[in-house]
């Protein structure tokens, strides 16, 4: 027994210092959300996406208690301005025509001054006459004023005569000169295209800021988009949470309730809103408010089914912990990934919903503006001043898509099986 005890020198190998290492831990221990925000951090796109609605949000918010200009602030001498500007000079006077065929002075670097004074409207002839410094300057929009009449006069004619045919005076129409400015008897012609200073993103058809409209509607917008994501959240896990841990007949009627509110059309609740309370944005609110918590009870209520039988919430239970703190110390901490998901991406949809409510007249009223409303002011003179439109379209689909993509970065830090 004593020989077999023995051990020889030759027995005994030194560990190598690579060997020492490999049992050791190769990274610091963390917690669930420490881990799920450092993978956030990883995901470029989602910080990025951050970034973008922070900056969106502080603008909205904070640009227009300083800005000179409110969003109902009209200057009608400057209506559909765009974002440049061709300008003209006589003699060191520089100025600007508009879509109306207006003069209006500028300075030579795009600052706005006042609108020039007509010296005489010369309706039968179709052109507006000016004076610089006693030069006559004629502003001429006869001609495709003219092809423009011509054409229309012809079209009706075409409806009930089919063998008139339109060509060539769609072709004159076509080609006809706009407008033509004079000077003396001598056509003149835009000396530089310069940026508006005055109006970074022009004016629209009633000399209002566009810039400043845009931010106001992104207000409304993000105010409706926050507003019913956190009834989302409210609403949805506790009426999900209650269904789904209660069980039974109880879960049955609850879920019914939901599926007897989600078939009716959200649009439906608005009109029927607006005729008790009037236009505005409150009863969007109210009406998101009711049907948007729907897909989110629904998820609580599947993840507290699968949860309320785990081992967790039977020792719980066994202890004698009330219902109350089941569902907020156990249940809810567990799930709140999918949780805060599904709130984000709430919000994009709600922004969404309330642009498309106020592009169809359903949402604020004038004076203030939301990003669907402009959109719809810009639907009538969108072929001649297309900016009104982008700009508002441009605002929401940004928006959107920064808040789409920040979801899925959100998403895929808060996935378990995401963990390395």
């Amino acid at each position: 027994m004593e020989n077999n005890l023995k051990m020889s020198p030759d027995m005994w190998i030194p560990l190598k210092k690579s060997e020492k290492d490999a049992e050791k831990v190769s990274r610091q221990s963390l917690t669930f959300w420490q881990d799920a925000a450092r993978r956030l951090k990883q995901n470029k796109v989602a910080i990025v996406s951050l970034i973008v609605i922070i900056i969106i949000i502080l603008a909205c918010v904070f640009v227009p208690m300083f800005y000179p200009l409110t969003y109902e602030d009209q200057i009608l001498d400057f209506a559909n301005i765009g974002l440049t500007m061709d300008i003209y000079e006589i003699d060191g006077n520089y100025f600007y025509m508009n879509g109306e065929y207006y003069l209006i002075d500028v300075t030579p670097d795009g600052t706005l001054l006042k609108r020039h004074p007509i010296v005489k409207d010369d309706g039968e002839n179709k052109r507006y006459i000016y004076d610089f410094g006693g030069k006559e300057v004629i502003v001429d929009y006869s001609p495709y004023f003219n092809a423009k009449q011509e054409y229309i006069k012809l079209e009706r004619q075409s409806k009930k005569d089919p063998s008139i045919d339109l060509t060539e005076a769609k072709f004159n129409l076509d080609n006809a000169k706009k407008v033509e400015i004079r000077l003396e008897g001598q056509e003149i012609h835009s000396v530089d295209n310069v940026r508006n200073k005055t109006y970074i993103m022009g004016t629209d058809n009633l000399g209002r800021d566009m810039f400043i409209r845009v931010l106001h509607g992104g207000r409304i917008s993000l105010i409706v988009g926050f507003v019913a994501a956190f009834v989302n959240f409210i609403i949805g896990v506790l009426y999900g949470g209650i269904s789904g841990y209660v069980g039974g007949r109880t879960d049955n009627i609850m879920m019914r309730i939901v599926d007897v509110i989600s078939a009716i059309p959200t649009l439906l609740y608005v009109i029927l809103l607006m005729v008790v309370m009037g236009n505005g944005m409150m009863p969007i609110i109210v009406a998101l408010s009711i049907t948007y918590w729907l897909s989110m009870a629904r998820l609580v209520r599947g993840q507290v089914l699968g949860l309320k039988d785990q081992e967790f919430v039977l020792a719980a239970q066994s202890l004698g912990a009330t219902t109350k703190r089941i569902m907020f110390k156990h249940l809810i901490p567990n799930m709140m990934g999918p949780i805060m998901v599904s709130a984000t991406m709430q919000i994009p949809s709600a922004i969404f919903t309330e642009a498309f409510l106020s592009f169809v007249g359903l949402g604020v009223s004038a004076p203030q503006a939301s990003w669907g409303s402009l959109c719809n002011d810009a639907l009538l003179t969108y072929m001649m001043y297309p900016y009104q439109l982008f700009i508002p379209a441009i605002a929401i689909s940004v928006t959107i898509l920064a808040f789409n993509l920040f979801s899925d970065g959100l998403r895929d830090a808060l996935d378990p099986k995401q963990r390395k």
